[in-house]
């Protein structure tokens, strides 16, 4: 079997981490399955690069289409004409993407249209939200795929809501959880003044990217002042992503409190998040993670496409409610949090149930021409 296996952004390459392991290990018992690595190049930071394959210890992209930049449409065409190139190039049996990301999206199609199936990992989560891109991403990638990999009972219903058979479903957990098992003892801190002098379990996380929370420099504002406000003491450790950079070097507003750090490798950033009292983000992957590691969260956003971080887990949704904000922090720092608890088949073992599936779906009598 030959799988080209999307990535497109840096959270893409924790979910297909484990999955080119499970992979390797099927190959170690002597079983014909081979991979190709693709990168769109959507998301590329050269500083960070080459760091995340040898945190995660995964071989680097075979192919990189450097699809980087542009508006929406330009970099959909660029990914698209790049991705076609290289399927003429090495014709898989299948191509497995993952996540929500434009590049997901982008190449789906691409392989449909030329009778290439597609597995789509993480699929039928939604948001309800049609403004967010990765909402429009997520419904025409699962129109079109042929098999579906779902994180909870949630997505998997979400499918067959729309008509999906039950056989072309499977629910077998989260490959993100089974990156952050696999990696939790080798979290490291970062190499911050700033962070070395705060005490593990004594401190904020916050993350902020969304562009409903961060481009209007009036509402982050607002944001970061709540937040601050109503800390009671805790600095407040706040990786900032570049889009976010560009508001906040705008604003007269940048309190001590703030412990202002570059976008953080993963094995530093889970060791933030581990370590953390609380977490305020916008970000869904890290509301998952927090569950997993039992740390509260707040979650700037008025819906998520993961509600069994919600329901099951230690994850809050406050939407624009900065009074509400305030009083949940409030709840953080004084240890009044609910209880939570990890949602099923969140346990590690989701990329082995991934393999197993696609060797019972697939012949095994293609002949690899693959570097994997």
């Amino acid at each position: 079997m030959l799988i080209t296996i999307v990535a497109g952004a840096r959270p893409n390459f924790m979910k297909i981490a484990p999955i080119i392991k499970a992979i390797d290990k099927c190959q170690a018992q002597g079983k014909n399955i081979h991979y190709r690595i693709v990168h769109t190049g959507q998301h590329f930071d050269a500083r960070m690069s080459s760091e995340i394959f040898k945190q995660l210890d995964i071989p680097e992209p075979d192919n990189n289409l450097g699809a980087g930049g542009g508006s929406q449409a330009q970099q959909t065409a660029a990914i698209m004409i790049g991705f076609e190139a290289e399927l003429l190039a090495h014709r898989p049996d299948l191509v497995l993407v993952v996540g929500d990301v434009t590049s997901s999206m982008a190449c789906t199609i691409v392989a449909k249209k030329m009778q290439i199936d597609v597995v789509h990992v993480e699929a039928g989560i939604r948001s309800g939200d049609m403004q967010m891109p990765e909402e429009i991403n997520r419904i025409l990638t699962d129109s079109v795929c042929d098999h579906f990999f779902t994180t909870s009972q949630h997505a998997s219903d979400n499918l067959k809501s729309i008509g999906i058979p039950p056989y072309k479903i499977h629910f077998v957990g989260n490959t993100m959880i089974d990156t952050l098992l696999q990696n939790i003892d080798r979290v490291k801190s970062p190499m911050d003044v700033g962070v070395s002098s705060i005490k593990k379990g004594a401190y904020l996380l916050l993350t902020l990217h969304r562009p409903s929370n961060v481009d209007d420099p009036v509402k982050l504002q607002s944001i970061l002042s709540a937040i601050v406000s109503s800390r009671s003491g805790l600095p407040v450790v706040f990786p900032v992503h570049p889009r976010t950079r560009k508001v906040l070097d705008t604003l007269k507003f940048n309190p001590n409190e703030l412990v202002l750090l570059e976008p953080q490798p993963y094995l530093e950033f889970i060791y933030l998040i581990k370590n953390a009292k609380g977490i305020v983000t916008d970000s869904g992957g890290i509301t998952e993670e927090a569950t997993v590691l039992n740390i509260p969260c707040i979650t700037m956003r008025n819906s998520t496409e993961r509600p069994e971080t919600v329901l099951d887990g230690t994850n809050e949704l406050v939407g624009d409610d900065l009074f509400l904000l305030s009083k949940l922090i409030h709840k953080i720092v004084i240890g009044n949090w609910k209880t939570g608890t990890i949602p099923d088949l969140w346990d590690g073992k989701t990329s082995e149930r991934i393999v197993d599936v696609l060797m019972q779906h697939y012949p095994m009598t293609s002949q690899s021409t693959f570097v994997h």
